[in-house]
């Protein structure tokens, strides 16, 4: 149930027909796994927050650099140096006292990602790299675990939902990243974020639409992106949605 404080806290959630007291309370029950706390980790972290999600991990190996604040809007000055995971846990803490959230201050890779990972409903990829996004594109699959992607770059953001262990309508195994993506790009062909840059305020509409995916994995409305990949183009504010399928 529901206290009296949060009765308050997510009156609007409360009161919108597709979510209600009881999609609140699966909100609170939820777990929900964010890899990254960059660009797209610093808005997706404090929308899941505020909507309520009950426990929320955070894994990420950085540090807070002068550079970030330019679009990771979670930190602020005086968190330059600390350790990224454990300053948007207290960002999140400080949001929602009532929420459960678990620093991990440790990278992602093929040792540790079953661990992380196994606890949790849900994983949010907000990486910055192809090796984390196939890394977890296989364990999610494996696990049967909803992953939420989303990536940016300059002035472009993509966003789809992967569940390749069920089946779409046309009675068809849903696809895997795989099928999006079929390999990964040679080292060095695509620009990261620090050589090529990426418009700060795009993260946030990115990892805000990520937010949405997450919490309809969570309460179900609406139809999300599995299948489907929305891409963002800002510099034309120009939205568009492809579909794909297994191969």
């Amino acid at each position: 149930m529901l206290s009296s404080d949060e009765l308050t806290r997510f009156a609007r959630h409360i009161v919108l027909r597709h979510i209600g007291g009881p999609g609140q309370q699966r909100l609170r029950a939820a777990k929900v796994l964010v890899v990254g706390a960059g660009g797209l980790g610093a808005p997706l972290l404090l929308y899941l927050a505020a909507a309520g999600v009950g426990t929320l991990g955070i894994v990420d190996d950085d540090a807070v650099s002068l550079s970030n604040l330019q679009r990771q809007v979670i930190f602020a000055t005086g968190d330059i140096g600390a350790p990224k995971a454990e300053r948007a846990a207290e960002a999140v803490r400080r949001l929602d006292p009532g929420i459960a959230v678990v620093p991990h201050v440790a990278r992602l890779d093929a040792e540790n990602a079953e661990n992380l990972a196994a606890s949790y409903d849900i994983v949010a990829d907000g990486s910055d790299n192809f090796d984390t996004r196939y890394l977890l594109a296989d364990l999610c699959e494996k696990l049967r675990k909803p992953l939420i992607h989303a990536a940016v770059n300059e002035m472009h953001g993509a966003v789809t939902v992967l569940k390749p262990w069920e089946n779409g309508a046309d009675g068809r195994l849903n696809p895997r990243y795989r099928d999006l993506y079929p390999e990964k790009p040679p080292a060095g062909t695509i620009p990261t974020c620090a050589e090529a840059g990426v418009l700060g305020a795009l993260v946030g509409l990115v990892g805000s639409v990520q937010a949405i995916e997450v919490i309809r994995q969570i309460v179900p409305f609406g139809t999300p992106l599995v299948g489907r990949l929305l891409m963002i183009d800002a510099l034309d504010m120009r939205f568009e949605t492809i579909e794909y399928a297994r191969e």
